[in-house]
Parts: structure tokens; C-alpha cells; sequence
């Protein structure tokens, strides 16, 4: 960076500059003075100084009047828009030292999908225009250490995931429960006990896919005490649930799952079932951006009572 240091001359500071400008509108120090909130003879040594600064007359002086001289009028002219371009400056330096500008790079599980990555995404677009979003689904054990090398900025995963060099943040709690078909026998049931559950065929995530709430599910209902008949569907992801509507399967899901629910199905919390969780993952050494997230993640779950027992 190269400073103009012409003849010794720096360039003035923006307080005399903006004193200059109110002063080349009124041309009346007395009126300036009052209309900037300052005493006429502070205002009148602001100009002698931004005089000696410029090396120039800027103002012609009388008992009765002010007016501007030829280098003063070519400075009124062209300061303001130099005040707003610097003024900008200021506010951008600001915003993305809030973090509220800048590229932000969010990974999440499909799981996440359905409500929870959705919303935080939307509220960090509408709370901060400056800010650029790009959200894509990946798999599930794949996002911490993707956060941790810097692939992306922040990761939404169902369950606590394992991982090294990331921190996590509960974001979310949500009952866990079945989804059956509507005509499953116990889809009149308000709620479902997990012993009932396990009498009927149970459709778990694949292993691979989330090997934590996978093993969190197998476990909840091997407590039985029965012979839970588990299976696993050969496609990781099908929205049409087709294996649901035998009217005997369960798909053990948390409630988020209701958004994304095809016609003929219906959801049902699991009584006494531990929550399931999805947490917020960010870098061990966190920049402005980060805190910004977290910040309104934090804000978004509380008005949305996500973390509500």
C-alpha cells in the first residue's frame, strides 16, 4: 500500500471534512456551529487546521460573510461522494467483522433436510443479505470431518456425531417415534409403547448411513427384552416408504419426519423414548462467520422451541 505523502501533506481527517461540508452550506459560522452541536470558535479552528492540512484557502472570511474559494468549492463538490464511498467501506469492514458477509458453505444429512437445515438457512439469508448461502445434502459421517479440514463452513448432523478439530452445539431435540401406515394397528394409539413397537417388523436406518442413531434405535428396542425383526431397505432413501404400507412395518423416525410424509401414513411418538438430536458443527477455531451462525442458530431454536423438553 503506497501513502500519498505530497509536499508532507496528509490526507484530512472525515470529522473536519464533514464540519467543512455543513459549513459550505450555511456560510455562517454561527449557524454551522449550532446545526453541528459544537462551540463557533472550535468549528472556526477545525477549518484553520483542515486549511494547513490541504496547504490551501479553502473559505473567504469577512466580519459579515463566508464565502468559498475556488479550491473549497471544488472540494464541496467532490467530497460527498468520497464521505459515502468511505462510509461504505466502514459498514462493510463492520458487517463482515458481525460476520454478516462472506460465503458460507453448509453441509447436512438428508435427515436435516426436511425442516431443521432448511429454516436455519433461511433465517441467516433474511437476517443477513450480504451473505451468501450454498447448502448441500452429504452423508451423514462424512460432515465433521469435512467441517474440520474446511470443506465447509458448518454442518448440521443428526446424532452427535464422532469427529476430531470440530465443535458441536445441540440445535435441535425432537421426540422420537414410529412411522406406519394409517390402517397399522396401532396407528390409533396417541402414543406407542416401545414394547408394542417391537412386536411388529422394524425398518432401521442403513448402518453406514448414521452409524449413532442407527445404534441408538437398535438399542432402544433390543431393552424389550424381545427379538426385534430388524431390516434395512436396499435403497438409503426412499421418500415413497413403499415398505410402510404392508400395514405391519414401523419406521422408527423422529417427528420432523410429518414434513416430508406421503399420503397414507401417519407418525406416532414412541412413549418413554430417549429425544433424538441434531447438532451444529463448527470448526474448533471459529471466525466471525462461525459465531454468526451460531448466534442465530441459537436465537432460531429458542423461537422455535426446538431444544423445548
Amino acid at each position: 500500500m503506497v501513502i500519498n505523502r505530497q509536499e508532507g501533506h496528509m490526507p484530512p481527517d472525515t470529522v473536519s471534512l464533514r464540519y467543512f461540508l455543513v459549513l459550505a452550506q450555511e456560510l455562517n459560522f454561527t449557524r454551522a456551529a449550532a446545526r453541528i452541536g459544537i462551540a463557533q470558535p472550535a468549528l472556526s479552528a477545525r477549518m484553520r487546521r483542515l486549511e494547513a492540512e490541504l496547504g490551501t484557502s479553502l473559505l473567504v472570511r469577512n466580519t459579515r460573510s463566508v464565502a468559498l474559494t475556488a479550491a473549497g468549492a471544488a472540494l464541496a463538490e467532490s467530497a460527498p461522494p468520497a464521505l459515502a464511498a468511505l462510509d461504505r467501506a466502514w459498514d462493510t469492514a463492520r458487517r463482515a467483522g458481525a460476520g454478516e458477509l462472506g460465503t458460507l458453505r453448509i453441509g447436512y444429512s438428508l435427515s436435516a433436510g426436511a425442516e431443521t437445515a432448511p429454516a436455519l438457512v433461511d433465517r441467516l439469508i433474511h437476517s443477513s443479505p450480504g451473505l451468501e448461502v450454498a447448502a448441500v445434502p452429504m452423508a451423514t459421517p462424512e460432515i465433521s470431518a469435512a467441517v474440520a479440514a474446511g470443506r465447509i463452513d458448518v454442518g448440521i448432523t443428526r446424532g452427535e456425531q464422532p469427529g476430531r478439530g470440530v465443535r458441536r452445539y445441540l440445535l435441535r431435540r425432537m421426540r422420537a417415534g414410529v412411522q406406519l401406515a394409517q390402517h397399522h394397528p396401532l396407528a390409533d394409539h396417541p402414543e406407542i409403547e416401545i414394547a408394542d413397537a417391537a412386536a411388529y417388523p422394524l425398518r432401521l436406518p442403513d448402518r453406514t448411513a448414521n452409524p449413532v442413531i442407527h445404534d441408538q434405535l437398535a438399542a432402544l428396542f433390543r431393552d424389550t427384552r424381545l427379538n426385534p425383526r430388524f431390516h434395512t431397505l436396499p435403497v438409503s432413501f426412499d421418500l415413497s416408504h413403499r415398505d410402510l404400507r404392508d400395514g405391519l412395518t414401523l419406521a422408527p423416525s423422529g417427528e420432523t419426519a410429518v414434513a416430508t410424509q406421503p399420503a397414507g401414513l401417519t407418525w406416532r411418538p414412541l412413549r418413554h423414548a430417549p429425544a433424538l438430536t441434531f447438532h451444529l458443527v463448527l470448526p474448533r477455531e471459529q471466525s466471525p462467520l462461525h459465531r454468526r451462525v451460531r448466534a442465530v442458530a441459537k436465537t432460531l431454536a429458542h423461537e422455535l422451541h426446538w431444544l423445548s423438553d
